[in-house]
C-alpha cells in the first residue's frame, strides 16, 4: 500500500461540517450520518433546541439566533479558520392562513426567521468555506418554493427567495465554493408539530399524514434520512460539477 504524503499548502485534517439547525429532526439525522462518514461536525442552533436535543459526543454545540447579525458573527467565529461544508436547515412555517389574512407582523417574523437567517448565515459561512477543502454549501428550501399550495404564503415566499439566493451565491462563489439546495416535500419531523426550539413539538399536525401519503407516487411521507442522502451528495465529490441546482426530494409529488 502506498504512503500518503502531505501536499504543500493542503490541510491533512478531518473535513469540518457546520450544520445550522442541526438539533432538528433532519439535522440530527444528518449529524449522525456525517459522523459515521468521518466528518468533524459543529451544530449551530437555538439554545432551546440544543437543550431539548443535546448533540452527540464529539460534536460541538454553538448557540445562535440566526436572524441576529451579532449572534451569527459570534457563533461563526467559534468555528475556526475554515469550513469544508455548511448546511442551513433553519426555518419555520406560520400556521396555515390565506395570504390576504396574514398580519404584517407575522409576515415579518417568518421572513426574518427564514430568509434573513439564510442570508446572514451564508454571508458568514462563505469566507470560511473559501479556505476549506473542496467546499460546498447546501441550503434547505422546500417544494413549496415552486409547487405553490394555499395557506403557506409567507413560508413559500421565503423558500422561493432562497432558491434565487442559491443561484446567485453559486455564481458569485464559483469556482471556489459550490452552492446547491435541497427542496423536500413534507418530512415527518417536529417541523410539522410546531418546530424544534419554537414549541414543545406536540402541537397538532399541519397536515393529514394519511391523505398526504396517499397522493404521493411513492405512497409515504418522507423521513429525515430521505433528505440526508441528497444533502451529503451535494456536499461530496460525486456532485463536484454541480452548483446552483435544486434537488427536489418529494417522492414524485412534484416533477419540474
Amino acid at each position: 500500500m502506498g504512503v500518503v504524503r502531505p501536499v504543500p499548502g493542503r490541510r491533512l485534517l478531518v473535513r469540518h461540517l457546520a450544520v445550522l439547525g442541526g438539533a432538528g429532526g433532519i439535522g440530527r439525522a444528518l449529524v449522525a450520518r456525517a459522523l459515521r462518514e468521518g466528518w468533524q461536525v459543529s451544530v449551530l442552533d437555538l439554545p432551546a433546541s440544543l437543550a431539548r436535543h443535546p448533540v452527540p459526543a464529539g460534536v460541538r454545540a454553538i448557540p445562535i439566533e440566526g436572524s441576529d447579525e451579532r449572534s451569527v458573527a459570534a457563533a461563526f467565529a467559534q468555528l475556526g479558520d475554515a469550513l469544508d461544508g455548511f448546511v442551513n436547515l433553519a426555518g419555520f412555517a406560520s400556521p396555515m392562513q390565506r395570504l390576504d389574512e396574514v398580519e404584517p407582523a407575522l409576515w415579518d417574523e417568518v421572513v426574518t426567521g427564514n430568509l434573513r437567517t439564510a442570508f446572514l448565515s451564508a454571508r458568514a459561512a462563505l469566507p470560511l468555506l473559501a479556505k476549506g477543502e473542496a467546499p460546498a454549501m447546501v441550503l434547505m428550501v422546500s417544494g413549496l418554493a415552486a409547487f405553490t399550495r394555499p395557506g403557506y404564503g409567507p413560508y413559500a415566499a421565503c423558500k422561493a427567495a432562497m432558491v434565487s439566493m442559491t443561484k446567485t451565491l453559486a455564481l458569485e462563489a464559483a469556482p471556489v465554493v459550490r452552492v446547491n439546495a435541497v427542496g423536500p416535500g413534507a418530512v415527518d419531523t417536529a417541523f410539522l408539530r410546531g418546530g424544534t426550539g419554537r414549541s414543545k413539538e406536540d402541537q397538532p399536525l399541519r397536515l393529514d399524514m394519511a391523505a398526504y401519503a396517499a397522493m404521493i407516487p411513492l405512497k409515504r411521507i418522507a423521513l429525515p434520512d430521505d433528505v440526508v442522502g441528497p444533502t451529503l451528495f451535494l456536499l461530496g465529490p460525486d456532485s463536484a460539477y454541480m452548483t446552483g441546482q435544486v434537488l427536489w426530494v418529494n417522492g414524485g409529488a412534484y416533477m419540474p
